[in-house]
């Protein structure tokens, strides 16, 4: 029989490994894991069931140091209240199930806010494989929009394998080039967009390493560069001086031959940082906002206490 934890490190080791992932996904996944290991553990009372549960979001947190989806995710369901072990539990799983339903929620009314955004007739670029900048791509599409889209490789990972699989089963016309090709194809692109792994409280965007570059020749080319981003995406430990991990993955990821070569490092840091200066809108569920609103969000929306930190 499956112990708890394992059940849980199992969802961990998928989060840290990529076989989950996506900001919104890792959330979703991290607040599920939380509630079925709270809803399946058997403590002695609910002290021990405190530390069981904090030892759990424990794990999860370090899978991904730069997703904030996830941090933000285990924040939220930590949020629980009760002083015995059945209203704990309940309160425990109320959080979860609420995080995961505002989730979806949001990637629906992000597609909808920035669909409007998009004209009939325009050309799209878009890197990784975000499910709210694929939301406001086939929802303008589906409004009738003749659209057409632009995909990145997103290398090393691929992402955008999966993204022009995604559009091309919308019927989409698609076009794919390699990472290094944008500055060659800018010109023809009316918008960026793109999704997002961390706002900071200066409104600048944490994502797929390359996002900066396209950022940086989407405004040489005065083309619109468009943020969608959950307001769970944004992260209040900005607001307090903390800067945001860049998580560096393997060498094998991008050199998988590394181990035979004796004076080459591989460099493969998994993000970069766009400044906010390089961005025109953010579109969340709550609107769409220039990124100098950013600590706004996370004041009114995350309910941010400066001193209250879980773990």
């Amino acid at each position: 029989m499956t112990r708890p934890m394992d059940e849980l490190l199992d969802t961990a080791e998928k989060i840290r490994s990529m076989e989950i992932r996506g900001a919104a996904l890792i959330g979703r996944a991290a607040a599920g894991a939380l509630k079925e290991f709270a809803l399946s553990i058997e403590p002695t009372g609910i002290e021990e069931f405190n530390g069981e549960v904090r030892r759990a979001a424990d794990v999860l947190l370090k899978t991904r140091p730069t997703a904030v989806s996830l941090s933000n995710a285990i924040r939220m369901v930590m949020r629980y209240r009760g002083d015995d072990l059945a209203s704990a539990r309940a309160s425990l799983a109320r959080n979860a199930n609420s995080f995961v339903e505002r989730s979806l929620m949001a990637v629906e009314r992000i597609g909808e806010i920035g669909s409007r955004r998009v004209r009939d007739g325009d050309v799209i670029l878009t890197h990784c494989n975000s499910s709210v900048a694929l939301s406001i791509i086939k929802t303008a599409f589906d409004a009738g929009k003749d659209i057409r889209v632009i995909a990145t490789e997103s290398r090393p990972r691929y992402q955008g394998h999966l993204t022009i699989k995604a559009l091309d089963g919308w019927g989409i016309e698609t076009e794919l080039v390699v990472d290094s090709a944008v500055r060659s194809v800018i010109n023809e692109v009316d918008h960026v967009i793109v999704g997002a792994d961390v706002i900071t409280a200066s409104g600048s965007l944490v994502n797929k390493i390359g996002t900066a570059a396209i950022a940086l020749a989407a405004h040489e080319a005065r083309t619109s560069f468009v943020v969608a981003a959950e307001t769970y995406k944004f992260s209040p430990e900005t607001m307090i001086g903390e800067l945001v991990p860049i998580e560096e993955r393997a060498a094998e990821e991008v050199y998988p031959e590394i181990s035979q070569l004796s004076h080459v490092r591989v460099r493969n840091p998994a993000f970069d940082v766009t400044p906010h200066r390089y961005i025109d809108v953010i579109c969340t569920e709550v609107g769409a906002i220039p990124p100098e609103m950013s600590y706004l969000v996370i004041k009114e929306m995350l309910g941010w206490e400066m001193e209250g930190r879980i773990l």
